[in-house]
């Protein structure tokens, strides 16, 4: 039975080429005085964009101070710095050039403005959100799509945690897309992005619950698009069409269109698994998504069979043989097969970490929340069952 549901997406999207030199009018018609502009690495310097974005913020009049240094994975250290500048400069509108660790950070700095104290406290769960310092987007990554999503994951160095925090307030007002800006990505970010765009939808797609078999429609052709534009970029990264593809599906895949009409918001257990490889390795989180998935649906899969056969069919272009089960192992085995086609890795060793027990246990540990919470939908996951996913992911 189709679930009733809402739909709230009012990002604005500037798609094409070029557009990033329409910053400064999207800016100034939110009427705020002064912008942070924060962005990652030093590339965003050398390859001219900065100054392309801060040469429009001036033809507009709006006045702006700079933030660099966010890293994958982001740092609660740096939301602390920019709220400081933010307040210190008078600061009232985020403005994020980067991909979705840089808009995570903006996200963080805006919620730690609009409240004040200690903004840890809204990853940690131990406070409500209830607003957001504006926030607007330039993408340069494809993958994480928190540029049209509610979404923000922050890691503290304290501990090692890596958590996330969802409010609507954060949703960024424009998001600026030229698949252009993507073009000098590095073949593992491009392909780890596109891990991270899949996987958006399919924590969407498995679920035990009903779904909408239009969303579920929509979701496999997304899927399938980005599968085959991914292919296309291993061959030629500068391909505009592959590129746009992979661009305009990170925001489709985890705005919430692909979940609209399922009983449940999705299953998103090989999240917060990977959250713990992130927060303890500082892996790729794309990377860490597609070393741990195949784990995680070899021990749940028998939860909901049909869905994982249809899966292959729709989605793999797998025959199928009607027995349920075959069809879904050998939709598992598709998968491993597809990531590493991309040079994507399928387990831990392929990741590049070696967790020792202690270390499975403390992962474990850290992603019940000290106990006071399980994983997952199309199976549930205890400390018992998220131990032994680990420990596969570990011996494959």
């Amino acid at each position: 039975m189709i679930a009733d549901f809402t739909y709230y997406t009012p990002t604005k999207v500037i798609f094409g080429k070029n557009t990033e030199s329409e910053v400064g009018s999207l800016v100034a018609k939110e009427g705020c005085k002064k912008v942070l502009v924060h962005y990652g690495s030093e590339s965003a310097k050398k390859s001219g964009l900065l100054d392309r974005v801060t040469a429009s913020l001036a033809k507009q009049g709006v006045e702006y101070v700079t933030l660099g240094g966010v890293v994958p994975n982001p740092r609660l250290s740096k939301v602390h710095e920019g709220i400081e500048l933010c307040k210190k400069e008078g600061v009232d509108f985020l403005l994020a050039v980067g991909g979705g660790s840089v808009i995570d950070s903006a996200k963080a700095i805006g919620y730690g403005l609009y409240h004040g104290g200690e903004v840890w406290d809204f990853y940690d769960q131990t406070r409500q959100i209830q607003g957001c310092y504006p926030v607007g987007a330039v993408l340069t990554i494809a993958a994480a799509g928190s540029e049209m999503s509610n979404s923000s994951v922050i890691t503290n160095e304290n501990g090692n945690l890596k958590r996330g925090a969802n409010h609507d307030s954060s949703r960024c007002k424009f998001a600026i897309m030229n698949p252009e800006l993507t073009y000098t990505l590095p073949y593992y970010q491009t392909m780890s992005g596109a891990v991270d765009i899949m996987m958006h939808t399919i924590e969407r797609y498995f679920i035990k619950g009903s779904t909408m078999d239009l969303t579920d429609q929509m979701a496999e052709a997304l899927l399938r698009s980005v599968m085959e534009a991914a292919k296309t970029l291993k061959q030629d990264g500068n391909d505009y069409d592959a590129r746009a593809t992979l661009m305009w599906a990170s925001s489709l895949s985890h705005n919430g269109l692909m979940g609209c009409g399922h009983s449940h918001r999705g299953d998103w257990a090989p999240h917060q698994l990977e959250h713990e490889m992130g927060g303890m390795f500082d892996v790729a989180h794309g990377a860490g998504l597609s070393a741990i998935w195949i784990s995680w649906a070899n021990y749940v899969y028998q939860q909901n069979q049909q869905r994982f056969a249809r899966f292959g069919r729709k989605v793999l272009g797998l025959s199928g043989s009607g027995n349920a089960d075959k069809d879904a192992q050998a939709t598992i085995e598709a998968m491993r097969l597809f990531f590493r086609s991309i040079d994507m890795p399928t387990n831990f060793a392929e990741l590049g970490i070696h967790p020792t027990a202690a270390q499975i246990e403390e992962m474990t540990e850290k992603a019940t929340f000290w106990g006071k919470r399980t994983l997952g939908d199309v199976m549930v996951l205890g400390k018992e069952q998220i131990r032994e996913i680990y420990l596969l992911a570990a011996q494959n």
